[in-house]
C-alpha cells in the first residue's frame, strides 16, 4: 500500500490529498528515509510522521484493506512516540499564551500602568530590604 494512502487509512490525516502533500514536503519517513507519496509500506517498517510540531513514531504491524475506524487503528500499528514530544507541545502552548499576540501593537494605558506598578513594587521591596538592614545595624551599635 502507498504511504499516503496508509497514513490516510490510519487516520493520521483527514484526507488523502493532505497526506500526499505532507509526503511531498518530507514530513513522512520510512526507516529514516524521506518517502515520496507512492512509496510502498510493508509490515515491520518504522514510520515517522511530523504533524502539528510532533514527530509521531510507529511500527507497521499489518496493512489495512481500506480506511479503518478509530478504535481499530491499533491493530495495524504499534505506537512508539516518546512522551517528551507531547510535553514539548504543551510547553509551546504555554509560551504562546504568555506573549502578546502578533499584530496587537503597542501596550495600552492599562498595560503600561500595570508594568509601572510591577516595576515600582520591585523597587520598593528592594528599598525596604536595605532599610531593614540599616535599622538593625544601628540597633546593634546602640
Amino acid at each position: 500500500m502507498r504511504i499516503d494512502k496508509f497514513l490516510w487509512s490510519l487516520r493520521y490525516f483527514k484526507t488523502r490529498n493532505i497526506a500526499t502533500t505532507a509526503c511531498k514536503k518530507g514530513h513522512a519517513k520510512i526507516n529514516g528515509i524521506a518517502a515520496k507519496p507512492g512509496r510502498e509500506v510493508y509490515p515491520m517498517d518504522e514510520i515517522v510522521v511530523r504533524k502539528n510540531q510532533i514527530d509521531y513514531k510507529f511500527t507497521v504491524l499489518d496493512i489495512p484493506p481500506s480506511r479503518v475506524g478509530a478504535k481499530l487503528v491499533d491493530i495495524y500499528r504499534k505506537d512508539t512516540t516518546p512522551k517528551e514530544a507531547f510535553e514539548h507541545n504543551e510547553l509551546l502552548q504555554y509560551s504562546k499564551d504568555y506573549y502578546r499576540k502578533k499584530g496587537v501593537g503597542r501596550p495600552t494605558k492599562k498595560d503600561r500602568r500595570d508594568i509601572d506598578d510591577y516595576l515600582d513594587s520591585d523597587i520598593k521591596n528592594d528599598e525596604a530590604d536595605t532599610t531593614e538592614v540599616d535599622n538593625k545595624s544601628k540597633e546593634v551599635e546602640d
